[in-house]
């Protein structure tokens, strides 16, 4: 959420703020609500004064034999006592209220990115490798004859419905060696604690995350209320929900390998075809927790760490910061590194790693102890996709291919296909 102090301080920078995302001014109405609070706030405890002090003088009043005033004094502190409960309930609902509208507030964008409509103005701040140049018209995945045997839609959809896939035999061991490669090298040389999440969450971790409240149509609920996770960021970010952890335990960088889920409301007619776009999909998850201090320079580190995994594979890619216009709801900054597919002949997102400052932490009401002292401060939490599994097939085979219909694989994985190096036309590992 949103530090209350700061917007009571300076409403018009909190609206300005706001302002680049598109959004009216809401500061006014987050005022008005907090004020109310505290005005019944006030008042329970002004009340509760006069009732305790009344309480103190019953006893004398009954000690004196005065036993008019000992009736009214003690008519006036149980009047007292349903007032009080009145007001708390009144703070109490002013003070629910004031959180769901700060609850549904997105995060306030970092001042270094540029303003922008849509993904039209994104800035390229960094690319690598040049797109193949192929002496044949490049086929999309689910289109090159190494990899139609392994890809089977028909059987999904009659398993499950549109937009899910079955892997089979070479495609679905290649899909399980991108993996395996992708946490060996974010375990073995970027440091990262490998952890195995569980993919159903309670309603809170889903908030705390900020998926919800204005998200929940973007995931799926199940029947006695657990959500499917969308990405592991749910589940290795809420690691620290609730906790005040020392300093010197931060920083903290997770990776994780799991099922995701997303029902991809409002994204019809988009990327239909093939497996770009999935309600079920594997993604191999990073997320850091960190001082405030830190985060930006460890918003680079875990850009490089997601940028890394493309080198490895050869595969050429561009990274743009996204503009307010395009930027997630939950965070601050975030770099999309966009890979190179010769089927459609352009760069598509494969990652994105962003930067959530104390968003995140507030929601979840996550600290850390200062070494140095003084008072529990909020950390920051970052998370980035290190790769998305499935979209990562995708290049690799797109940018593979050769001109017979089989898909030479990248030497990175050469071991973890037990020395096969290609998918030949009949769809083999050879």
């Amino acid at each position: 959420m949103h530090d209350i102090r700061t917007i009571r301080d300076n409403p018009a920078a909190f609206d300005a703020a706001l302002s680049r995302r598109g959004i009216a001014p809401v500061s006014s109405r987050i005022l008005e609500l907090d004020e109310a609070r505290r005005a019944k706030i006030l008042a329970a405890e002004t009340a509760q004064a006069e009732a305790n002090k009344a309480a103190k003088q019953v006893g004398a009043a009954k000690a004196s034999g005065d036993e008019a005033e000992f009736e009214r004094l003690r008519a006036l502190v149980a009047e007292s006592k349903a007032q009080i409960a009145a007001l708390n309930d009144e703070a109490k609902a002013q003070d629910a209220a004031l959180t769901d509208l700060l609850m549904g507030i997105p995060n306030l964008p970092d001042d270094s990115i540029p303003d922008g409509a849509d993904e039209a103005d994104n800035v390229e701040i960094h690319r690598f490798g040049t797109p193949p140049t192929l002496d044949f018209t490049p086929l999309e995945h689910f289109d090159i004859p190494a990899i139609r045997p392994g890809m089977d839609f028909e059987t999904a959809a009659k398993l499950s419905g549109s937009r899910f896939v079955l892997l089979s035999g070479a495609v679905a061991r290649l899909h399980r060696a991108l993996a395996q490669f992708m946490l060996d090298v974010h375990v073995e040389e970027h440091g990262l604690t490998e952890t195995i999440t569980p993919v159903l969450v309670r309603e809170e971790m889903m908030y705390g995350t900020g998926q919800l409240p204005k998200f929940g149509e973007d995931s799926y609920q199940t029947t006695n209320g657990w959500w499917l996770i969308p990405t592991a960021e749910v589940t290795l970010t809420n690691i620290v929900n609730g906790l005040t952890i020392d300093e010197s335990y931060l920083p903290r960088r997770y990776v994780a390998h799991t099922q995701c889920f997303r029902s991809e409301a409002g994204s019809a007619g988009r990327d239909t075809s093939g497996m770009l776009r999935q309600h079920q999909f594997e993604k191999v998850e990073m997320v850091s927790v960190t001082r405030p201090e830190d985060s930006a320079a460890e918003h680079d580190r875990m850009t490089k760490q997601a940028q890394a995994i493309l080198e490895k594979l050869g595969l050429a890619y561009r990274t743009v910061v996204l503009c307010t216009g395009d930027l997630g709801a939950g965070m601050r900054k975030t770099h999309d590194i966009e890979v190179w597919l010769p089927g459609q002949n352009t760069y598509r997102e494969i990652s994105s790693v962003s930067v959530a400052g104390d968003y995140q932490a507030r929601r979840m009401n996550a600290r850390y102890k200062p070494e140095a002292g003084g008072k529990p401060q909020f950390v920051h939490t970052l998370n980035g996709s290190g790769l998305a599994v499935g979209r990562a097939l995708i290049a690799v085979v797109e940018n593979g291919q050769q001109a017979d219909g089989s898909v030479a694989l990248p030497e990175a994985l050469h071991p973890y296909l037990r020395g096969k190096t290609m998918i030949n036309a009949d769809g083999e590992l050879v």
